[in-house]
């Protein structure tokens, strides 16, 4: 089997890409057996181009299954954590703009009754 290209596998549907992974599963196994009964020196090197392709095909699905997702819940209020940006701990857990500019009534009545003093300063 030829090196895989990732743009022609994102073309593929998912069981497209699943008959691929265990065509290329089957293959490595092959290729594992004749290695164990002393194969030709061509397969054994062919073992690590195997092994990239069916990287490469998990990788694609992965990437595929997890863009679905996110189109799903683009709309939604809640998203699952691993679509959540990951930031930083702090970032994630900090008020919101809104929660930051909200008052409680005893600090809105303090600014009420005690507003800023205004002071004229002499040029």
């Amino acid at each position: 089997m030829a090196k895989l290209r990732v743009h022609e596998l994102r073309g593929k549907s998912k069981t497209e890409l699943l008959n691929q992974l265990k065509e290329l599963k089957t293959e490595l196994a092959a290729l594992r057996v004749s290695k164990v009964t002393g194969g030709a020196p061509n397969k054994l090197s062919k073992i690590k181009v195997v092994r990239k392709s069916i990287a490469q095909v998990l990788t694609v699905i992965n990437q595929t299954q997890k863009s679905n997702l996110r189109a799903a819940f683009a709309k939604k209020k809640y998203a699952p954590l691993d679509l959540r940006p990951k930031k930083t701990r702090a970032i994630r857990q900090r008020l919101t703009k809104r929660q930051l500019d909200l008052t409680t009534a005893r600090e809105a009545r303090r600014i009420k009754y005690f507003p800023q003093r205004k002071f004229a300063l002499k040029a």
